[in-house]
């Protein structure tokens, strides 16, 4: 029975299929083996995939700092995760690796509970991401209407920009408080003291960042805005001024005891998780109780990685014409966030920024974003150096223009001005949550409110009209006494109560009515319950009921419901039913 369903699914709705299909590699197969994979097309791969590497280097870093750990461990991350998902997920175009979305799900982890936990949730996520591809839910995004993924997406883009502020302007803060608005009072207290050569360091980046599209020049601004900065630095720095960089501001040392600044130019080894150190410095003592606190952690980074995924994945069916195979996709979002972890990689999910140019600078297949791995591989083994002179404030100018693409402004001032009060307020109210407390919560609210208005929407606009007096038909064959109402709409239990209790005020001067159904789609218990209590009350005051033109659902509803009265009868049309109108007692009656 299961295995005829999914046949079903994919033989009978062939365009759903690729919502509902269950494999590994799929992207792979269609794009390499399905399709004549040639030197053309990995010629196109190649510089596909050298571009975004490029893009992704600095980014992936920034993002890696954002989230609370060093800076490789976002390079580990777009290089082991983004192969994986690329070899193993369903997008054939979508770059994967670490995110801005997350940022504000594991900057607080990382700093209340430590790299070990981070990890940890991480593998959580893993094991639910491949757990929701098994179950087919690459259908979800389907379910999230858009006020809530750009109230939600609005409202991270807030965070991200917010919590940059501190590198872009230099400012002397050490730690910023866990509430929103504990963050913007310290961030206004310490403006006074905010350092200047950071700060133009940072302006130059973001200017380099927001004119450079205007050129229509095929290098992405991401490379001049932060070379421009690093140049930048470089003179302020020989001038006398202390620039924050990554080389001054992060430190390791190797596993021989090799001590130095920056990145380590070697390759990640392999690591336990649960053996990484808490916020303290010390390993974590794992018990139940602590598994109780990070597994939310983990829910929450398996609903963001899984939104994002499918979101990116749609965008790109949008800008190229095909289709993703969603389940796939989650499953390889699922092994890649698996994996990664056991190399100090961080959190991982499809960018839609980064897929976007891939997509533009010709690729061709998921190769392309197996090469972008390499190229960040690269640069970490042979760029270390080089990229310690990055200055921090670059880095925040970067993130903080990844928060403004992210947060869609556009799209939400014209959802402010122009989409239905209710979807308005949902994207309001989703963004201000984000922003005051955190996404699951807000998502969680807007997702229940959007669904609420729904209801109500759906429930306004089942009617019900009296044809007996409008129609010269029925008032040609009806006594006097009988009327004929159309019910429009869902009888579900969001409208029955409404509907059923207008009838039994409509109907006081008739003894008998004729229900026409054909209209009615739906009803469920709610309804059922209405039509009973309505139909008790037309036999207290002995009147007539006659339903016609049942559609099948609502037939099997009340035939279900053993609903059986002297005073009701079912007739399959209206023509039926007028005829049956002066011999409503000798009918056969309906049967359960």
């Amino acid at each position: 029975m299961f295995l005829r369903y999914f046949y079903w699914k994919e033989t009978i709705m062939p365009h759903r299929a690729h919502l509902q299909t269950f494999r590994i590699f799929s992207a792979v197969k269609d794009s390499c083996f399905k399709e004549r994979y040639n030197k053309s097309r990995l010629v196109k791969d190649l510089i596909a995939g050298v571009t975004v590497g490029i893009i992704a280097i600095p980014l992936a870093m920034a993002l890696g700092i954002a989230s609370g750990v060093p800076p490789q461990y976002g390079l580990y991350t777009a290089m082991i995760a983004g192969f994986l998902i690329a070899l193993t997920g369903g997008s054939r175009f979508s770059i994967s690796g670490p995110t801005a979305a997350f940022v504000v799900i594991l900057h607080p982890l990382v700093v209340e509970h430590g790299m070990g936990a981070l990890m940890v949730a991480t593998l959580i996520s893993g094991v639910l991401l491949i757990a929701m591809s098994v179950a087919r839910f690459g259908r979800l995004i389907e379910y999230i209407p858009e006020p809530v993924t750009l109230g939600f997406t609005g409202g991270i883009a807030i965070v991200i920009a917010t919590l940059q502020m501190k590198d872009f302007l230099g400012l002397p803060l050490h730690e910023l408080p866990e509430n929103y608005l504990g963050k913007i009072k310290e961030l206004a207290l310490a403006l006074p003291s905010l350092h200047w050569p950071d700060a133009l360091i940072g302006l130059l980046t973001f200017a380099v960042l927001m004119l450079w599209p205007k050129l229509k020049l095929p290098v992405p601004g991401h490379l001049p805005g932060v070379t421009l900065g690093v140049i930048l630095s470089l003179l302020l720095a020989k001038a006398g001024y202390d620039i924050a960089t990554i080389g001054n501001r992060f430190s390791f040392t190797l596993a021989d005891g090799t001590a130095g600044h920056g990145i380590p130019p070697v390759l990640p080894g392999f690591v336990w998780p649960w053996k990484l150190p808490g916020a303290d410095g010390q390993p974590i003592d794992w018990s139940w109780q602590t598994l109780r606190t990070i597994f939310p952690y983990g829910i929450s980074i398996t609903f963001l990685g899984a939104i994002e995924s499918l979101l990116c994945a749609v965008v790109l069916d949008g800008m190229t014409g095909r289709r993703h195979h969603a389940n796939g996709e989650l499953l390889g979002q699922g092994i890649g966030n698996l994996v990664v972890p056991f190399f100090g990689g961080i959190t991982a999910t499809a960018a839609i920024a980064r897929s976007a140019a891939n997509y533009r600078a010709g690729a061709e297949s998921p190769v392309s974003a197996m090469i972008h791995a390499f190229v960040v591989m690269l640069s970490l083994l042979v760029l270390a150096p080089v990229l310690s002179y990055l200055p921090m404030a670059s880095l925040a100018a970067l993130l903080m223009m990844v928060a403004w693409n992210m947060s869609e402004a556009r799209k939400g001032v014209e959802l402010i001005r122009k989409a239905p009060r209710g979807d308005t307020l949902v994207y309001l109210i989703c963004l201000s949550l984000t922003v005051l407390f955190d996404m699951v919560i807000a998502i969680t609210v807007g997702i229940l409110l959007a669904a609420l208005l729904f209801m109500r929407n759906i429930s306004h606009m089942t009617k019900v009209t009296n044809l007996g007096d409008k129609n010269q038909y029925f008032r040609d064959n009806l006594p006097a006494d009988w009327t004929v109402y159309k019910i429009n709409g869902p009888l579900f239990f969001a409208a029955s109560d409404r509907i059923f209790s207008e009838l039994a005020h409509l109907i006081k001067d008739y003894r008998g009515i004729v229900f026409y159904m054909d209209a009615v789609a739906l009803i469920d218990a709610g309804g059922i319950t209405a039509f009973k209590q309505f139909l008790k009350t037309c036999e207290a005051e002995r009147k007539r009921v006659i339903l016609c033109e049942l559609g099948a659902q609502p037939d099997k509803a009340i035939r279900k419901a053993g609903i059986c009265s002297p005073f009701l009868m079912v007739t399959p049309t209206i023509y039926d039913a007028l005829k049956s109108v002066n011999h409503f007692s000798e009918s056969k009656r309906i049967r359960p």
